[in-house]
């Protein structure tokens, strides 16, 4: 008797904290492939308390309580939305695999830490389905970083055996994974994708991000900035490696622009060329001959990026992942989707040589109905 169909759902609020993704993905003998969808936006007030609790201040212990409350609620909040989208009730979901809201990300040093939030305990009791989150912890507990988690998904739903491919995520930050015939795959944080771009535009437009790059694309690209950006130590690190708003902020920017008065247009051309060319180089650097390389998170949509990458990436193929069969704003979502089932089916989760672990764990803990 065949095994029946299950469903997971998978919720991931990125660095740009705007919105949750909440995808179901469909997991059958004959493999996976994702269902219905939905995006879910995070009140503006919630969102400006989970930007201020990445960064240090007053009362932050009360504050990221109360935060962790209110985005449990809305992460509960998307699931019930989206099963009214499919017509599904609780019963039909084996489980959610929640990746929660990343405030902290401290990976090194001799007390690590990799810290989100979005109370999972809220989300079983008001959506009565078991809920999987706290998916980092355990790869740090085993010597990683806990990033990136994505790879082993990446390898599970792109990989091919005649073709060699990398898949970039572009979401506050970057990162890819190499999928390469006959190598265990790798993967690891590039720096800076679209973070930067929306905190330039929110603070001289006032828009949350760059539609399609349109603003990046009237400006110029000032040579000798985006060369001083590229001098930061991170680029240069071996991988396995991770980074976030910790690292790659305002500060940061506000930073490599002291004493400069360039027009903003240009500095955001410049910002979107930096994301566009450590991509690139990361993936030259490989030393693996490339046919493919496969977009997925947000910045996909930014028009102005893809071009930059499609120029920077030249002679390689580039394309969205969607031509692999998830679009693009679904990856991410669909792949703690797929982390769930890994754990509940005691199956591990990382790839020790993305994440720096010294073994593949179980990952997550599981918060039951």
């Amino acid at each position: 008797m065949a095994a029946p169909l299950q469903r997971y759902i998978g919720l991931m609020s990125g660095t740009s904290m705007d919105g949750i993704d909440a995808a179901i993905l469909e997991v059958s003998p004959k493999g996976f492939k994702l269902g219905q969808h939905y995006s879910h936006n995070i009140p503006p007030a919630l969102h400006q308390q989970l930007l201020a609790l990445c960064a240090p201040g007053d009362n932050e212990i009360i504050r990221m309580g109360q935060a962790d409350y209110l985005l449990g609620m809305e992460f509960a909040t998307a699931v019930k939305k989206l099963l009214n989208i499919s017509g599904l009730k609780p019963a039909d979901i084996t489980a959610i695999g929640s990746h929660g809201q990343t405030i902290r990300h401290h990976p090194q040093g001799p007390s690590p830490f990799s810290l989100q939030i979005g109370n999972p305990n809220l989300i079983t009791q008001h959506t009565g389905i078991c809920t999987v989150a706290d998916f980092r912890s355990r790869d740090i507990a085993a010597g990683g970083q806990g990033a990136p988690l994505a790879p082993a998904f990446h390898q599970a739903a792109f990989a091919s055996p005649d073709t060699n491919r990398v898949i970039v995520n572009i979401g506050g930050m970057a990162n890819i994974t190499p999928l390469i015939k006959g190598q265990a795959t790798q993967g690891f944080d590039t720096g800076p994708g679209n973070v930067l771009l929306d905190y330039w535009i929110a603070k001289n437009i006032g828009e949350r991000y760059d539609r399609n790059g349109d603003w990046a694309a009237s400006g110029q690209v000032l040579t000798d900035l985006l060369s001083q950006m590229q001098q930061d130590p991170y680029f240069a690190l071996p991988a396995p490696k991770s980074t976030g708003r910790e690292y790659f902020n305002s500060y940061w920017l506000e930073q490599q622009l002291d004493q400069r008065s360039d027009k903003p247009a240009d500095v955001q051309a410049t910002l979107l060329q930096l994301t566009a060319n450590t991509i690139a180089q990361a993936i030259q650097a490989l030393g693996y001959p490339i046919n493919e390389v496969y977009i997925g998170g947000g910045g996909a949509h930014n028009l102005a990026l893809m071009q930059a990458l499609k120029l920077a990436l030249t002679p390689y193929s580039v394309h969205s992942t969607g031509a692999l069969g998830i679009a693009p704003d679904w990856v991410e979502a669909a792949a703690f989707a797929w982390l769930a089932q890994q754990t509940l089916n005691s199956r591990s989760g990382n790839i020790p040589a993305a994440t720096g672990a010294n073994s593949a764990c179980i990952l997550g803990a599981i918060y039951p109905v």
